[in-house]
Protein backbone atom coordinates (compact mmCIF):
# COMPACT_ATOMS: atom_id res chain seq x y z
CA UNK A 1 0.00 0.00 0.00
CA UNK A 2 1.18 3.31 -1.14
CA UNK A 3 -0.46 6.88 -0.48
CA UNK A 4 0.08 10.59 -0.92
CA UNK A 5 -1.37 13.33 1.19
CA UNK A 6 -2.13 16.87 -0.79
CA UNK A 7 -2.96 19.74 1.91
CA UNK A 8 -3.11 23.18 3.41
CA UNK A 9 -5.36 23.49 6.17
CA UNK A 10 -6.13 22.28 9.35
CA UNK A 11 -8.32 19.02 7.73
CA UNK A 12 -5.48 18.38 6.49
CA UNK A 13 -3.27 17.57 9.21
CA UNK A 14 -5.81 16.11 11.22
CA UNK A 15 -6.16 13.67 8.62
CA UNK A 16 -1.72 13.31 8.32
CA UNK A 17 -1.77 12.82 12.54
CA UNK A 18 -4.90 9.95 12.04
CA UNK A 19 -2.61 8.32 9.22
CA UNK A 20 0.43 8.45 11.77
CA UNK A 21 -1.80 7.71 15.00
CA UNK A 22 -2.99 3.77 13.11
CA UNK A 23 0.23 3.44 11.01
CA UNK A 24 -0.99 4.00 7.16
CA UNK A 25 1.59 3.99 5.36
CA UNK A 26 2.22 7.88 4.05
CA UNK A 27 5.02 7.72 0.75
CA UNK A 28 4.87 11.63 0.37
CA UNK A 29 3.14 14.78 2.05
CA UNK A 30 2.29 17.72 -0.50
CA UNK A 31 2.22 20.57 1.63
CA UNK A 32 1.23 24.40 0.70
CA UNK A 33 4.27 26.68 0.96
CA UNK A 34 3.72 29.17 3.74
CA UNK A 35 4.54 32.40 1.79
CA UNK A 36 1.91 31.13 -0.85
CA UNK A 37 -0.68 30.74 2.39
CA UNK A 38 -1.72 34.45 2.88
CA UNK A 39 -5.32 33.85 0.98
CA UNK A 40 -5.94 30.98 2.71
CA UNK A 41 -8.03 30.31 5.85
CA UNK A 42 -6.86 28.19 8.26
CA UNK A 43 -3.78 27.36 6.81
CA UNK A 44 -1.87 25.03 8.33
CA UNK A 45 2.27 23.70 7.32
CA UNK A 46 1.67 19.98 7.49
CA UNK A 47 4.91 19.94 5.91
CA UNK A 48 6.08 20.18 9.74
CA UNK A 49 4.27 17.21 11.01
CA UNK A 50 5.78 15.16 7.84
CA UNK A 51 8.93 16.46 8.98
CA UNK A 52 8.94 15.05 12.99
CA UNK A 53 7.57 12.24 11.73
CA UNK A 54 10.12 11.51 8.87
CA UNK A 55 7.87 11.53 6.03
CA UNK A 56 9.54 12.70 3.16
CA UNK A 57 7.35 15.90 1.92
CA UNK A 58 7.64 18.35 -0.73
CA UNK A 59 6.35 22.28 -0.68
CA UNK A 60 4.36 23.41 -3.34
CA UNK A 61 2.64 26.77 -4.91
CA UNK A 62 0.29 24.59 -7.48
CA UNK A 63 -0.05 21.34 -7.09
CA UNK A 64 -0.62 20.47 -10.82
CA UNK A 65 3.17 21.41 -12.35
CA UNK A 66 5.07 19.16 -14.01
CA UNK A 67 7.49 18.44 -11.70
CA UNK A 68 4.88 17.44 -8.54
CA UNK A 69 3.34 15.50 -11.20
CA UNK A 70 6.62 13.38 -11.83
CA UNK A 71 6.77 12.75 -7.91
CA UNK A 72 3.58 11.74 -7.51
CA UNK A 73 4.21 9.63 -10.79
CA UNK A 74 7.58 7.76 -9.42
CA UNK A 75 5.58 6.77 -6.05
CA UNK A 76 2.97 5.11 -8.17
CA UNK A 77 0.82 5.55 -5.02
CA UNK A 78 -2.27 3.07 -4.42
CA UNK A 79 -4.29 6.19 -3.10
CA UNK A 80 -3.90 10.08 -3.58
CA UNK A 81 -5.54 11.75 -0.42
CA UNK A 82 -6.37 15.47 -1.40
CA UNK A 83 -7.80 17.06 1.83
CA UNK A 84 -8.40 20.93 2.34
CA UNK A 85 -6.97 22.30 -1.02
CA UNK A 86 -8.86 24.74 -2.79
CA UNK A 87 -7.20 23.98 -6.03
CA UNK A 88 -8.85 21.78 -8.56
CA UNK A 89 -6.98 18.39 -8.63
CA UNK A 90 -6.18 17.39 -12.70
CA UNK A 91 -7.36 14.52 -14.58
CA UNK A 92 -3.56 13.72 -15.21
CA UNK A 93 -3.03 13.42 -10.75
CA UNK A 94 -6.34 11.65 -10.51
CA UNK A 95 -5.49 8.98 -13.11
CA UNK A 96 -1.90 8.32 -11.05
CA UNK A 97 -3.67 6.88 -8.18
CA UNK A 98 -4.22 3.25 -8.81
CA UNK A 99 -7.13 2.71 -6.67
CA UNK A 100 -8.65 6.46 -6.26
CA UNK A 101 -8.23 10.27 -5.05
CA UNK A 102 -9.93 10.39 -1.44
CA UNK A 103 -11.41 14.02 -0.65
CA UNK A 104 -12.98 15.87 2.25
CA UNK A 105 -16.23 18.16 2.62
CA UNK A 106 -17.69 19.47 5.61
CA UNK A 107 -21.50 18.57 4.01
CA UNK A 108 -23.55 15.52 3.74
CA UNK A 109 -23.04 15.15 -0.17
CA UNK A 110 -24.88 14.85 -2.34
CA UNK A 111 -26.07 18.64 -0.37
CA UNK A 112 -23.69 21.44 -0.48
CA UNK A 113 -21.62 20.71 -2.93
CA UNK A 114 -18.96 23.37 -3.79
CA UNK A 115 -17.65 26.08 -2.20
CA UNK A 116 -17.66 28.11 1.20
CA UNK A 117 -19.44 24.78 2.65
CA UNK A 118 -18.85 25.82 6.18
CA UNK A 119 -19.59 29.68 5.64
CA UNK A 120 -22.92 28.82 3.51
CA UNK A 121 -24.42 26.24 6.26
CA UNK A 122 -24.53 28.86 8.72
CA UNK A 123 -25.94 31.20 6.75
CA UNK A 124 -29.06 28.67 5.63
CA UNK A 125 -29.44 27.92 8.83
CA UNK A 126 -28.57 24.36 8.77
CA UNK A 127 -27.93 22.55 12.58
CA UNK A 128 -28.00 18.95 12.03
CA UNK A 129 -25.69 18.29 9.44
CA UNK A 130 -22.58 15.18 8.09
CA UNK A 131 -19.11 15.97 7.03
CA UNK A 132 -18.17 13.54 3.81
CA UNK A 133 -15.19 11.68 2.86
CA UNK A 134 -15.26 10.69 -1.10
CA UNK A 135 -13.55 9.45 -4.09
CA UNK A 136 -12.75 12.45 -6.23
CA UNK A 137 -13.67 12.28 -10.09
CA UNK A 138 -13.74 15.19 -12.54
CA UNK A 139 -17.23 16.54 -11.20
CA UNK A 140 -17.50 19.14 -8.60
CA UNK A 141 -17.63 16.97 -5.43
CA UNK A 142 -19.71 14.25 -7.19
CA UNK A 143 -17.61 10.73 -6.90
CA UNK A 144 -18.70 8.16 -4.82
CA UNK A 145 -18.57 8.52 -0.72
CA UNK A 146 -16.58 6.29 1.72
CA UNK A 147 -18.16 7.47 4.63
CA UNK A 148 -19.91 10.40 6.47
CA UNK A 149 -19.82 12.23 10.17
CA UNK A 150 -22.35 13.97 12.03
CA UNK A 151 -21.83 16.82 13.81
CA UNK A 152 -24.62 19.84 14.84
CA UNK A 153 -24.31 23.55 13.90
CA UNK A 154 -26.06 25.32 17.16
CA UNK A 155 -27.42 29.24 16.65
CA UNK A 156 -24.49 30.54 18.81
CA UNK A 157 -21.95 29.01 16.65
CA UNK A 158 -19.62 31.34 15.20
CA UNK A 159 -17.03 30.28 12.51
CA UNK A 160 -14.77 28.74 14.85
CA UNK A 161 -17.04 26.80 16.56
CA UNK A 162 -18.12 25.68 13.35
CA UNK A 163 -14.27 24.54 12.61
CA UNK A 164 -14.23 22.97 15.96
CA UNK A 165 -16.86 20.79 15.77
CA UNK A 166 -16.09 19.50 11.81
CA UNK A 167 -12.50 19.40 13.02
CA UNK A 168 -14.44 16.55 15.66
CA UNK A 169 -16.10 14.82 13.38
CA UNK A 170 -13.39 14.47 10.77
CA UNK A 171 -10.87 12.51 13.64
CA UNK A 172 -13.57 10.02 14.03
CA UNK A 173 -14.64 9.57 10.29
CA UNK A 174 -11.07 9.37 9.46
CA UNK A 175 -9.71 6.39 10.98
CA UNK A 176 -13.04 4.26 10.13
CA UNK A 177 -12.55 5.07 6.29
CA UNK A 178 -8.42 3.83 6.38
CA UNK A 179 -9.23 1.08 8.76
CA UNK A 180 -11.67 -0.15 5.78
CA UNK A 181 -8.88 0.53 2.76
CA UNK A 182 -6.26 -1.44 5.03
CA UNK A 183 -8.35 -4.33 5.64
CA UNK A 184 -10.05 -4.04 1.94
CA UNK A 185 -13.54 -3.42 2.86
CA UNK A 186 -14.24 -0.20 1.51
CA UNK A 187 -17.44 -0.27 0.15
CA UNK A 188 -17.78 3.11 -1.96
CA UNK A 189 -21.37 4.41 -2.40
CA UNK A 190 -22.87 6.50 -5.38
CA UNK A 191 -24.09 9.98 -4.83
CA UNK A 192 -27.64 10.39 -5.69
CA UNK A 193 -27.83 13.21 -8.55
CA UNK A 194 -30.96 13.93 -8.19
CA UNK A 195 -30.83 15.42 -4.69
CA UNK A 196 -27.56 17.64 -5.64
CA UNK A 197 -27.32 21.54 -4.31
CA UNK A 198 -24.81 23.09 -5.40
CA UNK A 199 -23.29 26.23 -3.31
CA UNK A 200 -21.51 28.96 -5.50
CA UNK A 201 -18.31 31.22 -4.30
CA UNK A 202 -17.65 33.42 -1.54
CA UNK A 203 -15.48 36.77 -1.88
CA UNK A 204 -14.50 39.17 0.68
CA UNK A 205 -17.18 41.68 -0.63
CA UNK A 206 -19.70 39.70 -0.10
CA UNK A 207 -19.14 40.24 3.49
CA UNK A 208 -20.55 43.87 3.22
CA UNK A 209 -23.48 43.93 5.25
CA UNK A 210 -26.97 45.50 4.29
CA UNK A 211 -28.11 47.32 6.89
CA UNK A 212 -32.01 46.88 6.19
CA UNK A 213 -31.64 43.14 6.23
CA UNK A 214 -33.39 41.59 9.96
CA UNK A 215 -30.84 42.04 12.38
CA UNK A 216 -30.76 38.10 13.01
CA UNK A 217 -29.40 37.47 9.63
CA UNK A 218 -27.15 40.40 9.94
CA UNK A 219 -25.83 38.63 13.11
CA UNK A 220 -26.39 35.01 11.38
CA UNK A 221 -23.58 36.53 8.62
CA UNK A 222 -21.46 38.34 11.15
CA UNK A 223 -20.91 34.62 12.48
CA UNK A 224 -20.68 32.97 9.27
CA UNK A 225 -17.29 34.65 8.41
CA UNK A 226 -15.85 35.41 11.50
CA UNK A 227 -12.57 34.52 12.35
CA UNK A 228 -10.54 32.44 10.01
CA UNK A 229 -12.47 34.11 7.71
CA UNK A 230 -12.20 38.02 6.27
CA UNK A 231 -14.92 38.98 8.39
CA UNK A 232 -18.70 41.05 7.50
CA UNK A 233 -18.03 44.57 7.51
CA UNK A 234 -19.97 47.78 7.71
CA UNK A 235 -18.02 51.31 6.25
CA UNK A 236 -18.09 54.24 8.63
CA UNK A 237 -19.28 57.33 6.89
CA UNK A 238 -19.27 55.25 3.91
CA UNK A 239 -14.96 55.67 3.38
CA UNK A 240 -13.57 53.32 6.57
CA UNK A 241 -13.73 49.82 7.01
CA UNK A 242 -15.32 48.43 10.29
CA UNK A 243 -15.10 44.86 10.56
CA UNK A 244 -17.42 42.92 12.98
CA UNK A 245 -16.26 39.78 14.77
CA UNK A 246 -18.56 39.03 17.17
CA UNK A 247 -21.99 41.01 17.87
CA UNK A 248 -25.88 39.72 19.24
CA UNK A 249 -28.74 41.39 18.27
CA UNK A 250 -31.85 42.62 20.49
CA UNK A 251 -34.61 44.49 20.47
CA UNK A 252 -34.69 48.17 20.18
CA UNK A 253 -37.13 49.96 22.75
CA UNK A 254 -35.73 52.96 22.64
CA UNK A 255 -33.92 54.80 19.14
CA UNK A 256 -35.16 55.88 16.13
CA UNK A 257 -32.70 55.62 13.45
CA UNK A 258 -31.92 54.81 10.19
CA UNK A 259 -30.43 51.28 9.59
CA UNK A 260 -26.71 51.40 10.17
CA UNK A 261 -26.87 54.38 11.98
CA UNK A 262 -24.85 54.13 15.57
CA UNK A 263 -26.69 54.95 18.03
CA UNK A 264 -24.69 54.27 21.57
CA UNK A 265 -20.89 53.89 21.87
CA UNK A 266 -19.48 52.11 25.12
CA UNK A 267 -15.86 50.77 25.74
CA UNK A 268 -16.49 47.37 25.37
CA UNK A 269 -19.31 47.38 22.78
CA UNK A 270 -21.43 49.99 20.04
CA UNK A 271 -24.79 49.62 19.09
CA UNK A 272 -26.17 49.89 15.60
CA UNK A 273 -29.81 50.80 14.84
CA UNK A 274 -31.53 47.94 12.51
CA UNK A 275 -35.21 47.86 10.48
CA UNK A 276 -36.12 45.20 13.30
CA UNK A 277 -33.76 45.42 16.15
CA UNK A 278 -30.30 46.53 17.43
CA UNK A 279 -27.04 44.75 16.18
CA UNK A 280 -24.84 45.18 19.87
CA UNK A 281 -21.14 44.79 18.38
CA UNK A 282 -18.74 43.15 21.13
CA UNK A 283 -15.72 42.87 18.83
CA UNK A 284 -14.58 44.73 16.03
CA UNK A 285 -11.79 45.84 13.91
CA UNK A 286 -11.51 49.70 13.19
CA UNK A 287 -9.21 49.47 9.66
CA UNK A 288 -8.52 52.98 9.50
CA UNK A 289 -8.47 53.50 13.19
CA UNK A 290 -11.10 56.13 12.58
CA UNK A 291 -12.73 58.09 15.66
CA UNK A 292 -16.69 56.96 15.51
CA UNK A 293 -19.62 59.26 16.45
CA UNK A 294 -23.24 58.16 17.45
CA UNK A 295 -25.63 59.23 15.04
CA UNK A 296 -22.88 58.52 12.17
CA UNK A 297 -23.49 55.77 9.79
CA UNK A 298 -22.41 52.03 8.75
CA UNK A 299 -22.95 51.60 5.00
Amino acid sequence: MKSVLIGSVISSQIVLQEMINMGFPVDMVFSLDEQFSENVSGYYPIHKTAEENGIPYTKFRKIGTADNIEIIRDIDPDYIFVIGLSQIVSKEIIDIAKCGVVGFHPTPLPKYRGRAAMVWQVLLGVHETKCSLFLIDEGMDSGDILGQEEYVIEDSDYAVDVERKLCDALKKLTPKVLKQILNGTLKPQKQNEEDAIYLLIRRPEDGLIDWKEPVEKIQRLIRAVSKPYPGAFGMYDGNHKIIIWKADFLENKKYIGIPGQICEIHTDHFDVVGVDGLIRVWEYENVDSVKMFVGHKLK
